[in-house]
């Protein structure tokens, strides 16, 4: 009973943590039936005969590769090396194979080196050849440091951060993307997805109360301000999802499966945009709210003019964090037109460079309007609903 209580005492155990807890179990299950109801099984036609196993190199016959200057030291060639199966229907064959190396393609095997590769299955036996370095342990490394480290640092926020990421990978990648590929209007479904995402997220990373009811309101509305500029923009620049590079694989998805192609880049600015809105959000109404404690006697009025004040610091750097993220993953495209010298009148309007434009921008004015509308909110909800809640 000692025992029980310090937990009681330490807010291990109490009705916050009882609500978050159940929250996660409840969304956790709701997604497992979700996932096991739309069977993404069937939407993955892979080629049959083609599967990639694990490989350990034990010993490298011959090389005759060679250090090529002119691209930073690569090397070309080829070689000729034993490897080892480390898994699959193979596991523990020793199979001697060929591996060819360019500028592009360059995977340079020495003994020891742990390898993925391809085997294409024939009646007669399979054919292998090397497809890329096996980097499962180092990813995984990587991932186990993050998790440590928010944590250690985060405590139980960090843990309940961790668990509505994992809650929000799993919404995207099983239930988000198998309904597009079957056809689900792409708009209504990530809406529907992202305020579902927004509510758990909070709800675990804070529980329920003013502060996030406050930041709850201000993130959708945000979003969906974000998104609805990208459609008008796009709609009005005849911009879709037709234009993006990858529409030509899609098409194919499409005929197959009844993707519906024209909206999905819209639905990648509501998701990209989710993040940094959240953010923002949620300090402005973790900011009014520790105002509110400390000066009860503050009214709406001001809660919102010092929640503006604070909030213009934070927009800034937030609107930065999206335009330079949006910026970074359009890097090597930007090296390869600053080297063509393509004037600007051709240059925006290239297809690629106003989708980059337009989800720069639509993201930033999405952060900028949520400013005012969690500030005007997060007032409200603090000064007349704070001892309701």
């Amino acid at each position: 009973m000692k025992n029980l209580k310090k937990i009681k005492a330490k807010g291990l155990w109490n009705k916050t943590s009882l609500i978050k807890w159940m929250t996660f179990l409840g969304a956790l299950t709701i997604m497992g039936i979700t996932i096991w109801l739309i069977d993404d099984s069937k939407l993955q036609n892979g080629e049959k005969n083609i599967k990639y196993y694990k490989a350990k190199v034990i010993e490298v016959n011959a090389d005759t590769t060679v250090v090529d200057e002119k691209t930073e030291g690569v090397r070309k060639g080829s070689q000729v090396i034993k490897i080892k199966l480390m898994n699959g229907p193979y596991q523990g064959d020793v199979v001697t194979m060929d591996n060819y190396l360019s500028a592009l393609y360059n995977i340079y095997a020495k003994n020891g080196s742990r390898i993925i590769v391809r085997a294409t299955i024939y009646p007669e036996g399979p054919s292998y050849s090397v497809y890329n370095y096996d980097r499962t342990p180092v990813l995984t490394g990587f991932v186990v440091l993050f998790m440590v480290s928010i944590c250690i640092i985060g405590g139980k926020k960090g843990l309940m951060a961790l668990l509505s990421l994992l809650l929000t990978l799993i919404a995207v990648v099983k239930i988000l993307i198998p309904l597009l590929i079957q056809g689900f209007p792409a708009i209504t479904t990530t809406i529907v997805l992202i305020v579902i995402v927004t509510i758990v997220s909070y709800i675990l990373l804070d529980g329920i109360n003013v502060k996030t009811i406050s930041a709850t309101s201000g993130t959708i509305i945000g979003v969906m301000l974000s998104g609805l500029l990208a459609y008008i923009v796009g709609l009005i620049g005849h911009v879709s999802g037709f234009q993006m590079e990858e529409a030509e694989s899609l098409l194919l998805i499409a005929g197959e499966h009844g993707l519906k192609i024209r909206n999905l880049f819209v639905c990648g600015i509501f998701i990209a945009s989710l993040g940094a809105i959240m953010d923002i959000a949620m300090s402005i109404a973790s900011a009014i709210h520790e105002l509110h404690e400390v000066n009860p006697s503050l009214n709406i009025n001001q809660l919102f003019r010092s929640a503006m004040n604070i909030g213009k610091d934070a927009m800034g750097t937030m609107t930065n964090t999206l335009i330079l993220a949006f910026t970074g993953s359009s890097l090597n495209l930007l090296l390869i037109i600053y080297s063509y010298g393509i004037p600007f009148s051709q240059l925006i309007n290239t297809d690629i460079i106003a989708i980059e434009i337009i989800k720069g921008i639509a993201g930033s004015i999405g952060i900028v309007l949520t400013v005012p509308i969690i500030a005007y909110f997060g007032s409200i909800i603090e000064k007349r609903y704070v001892h309701k809640i």
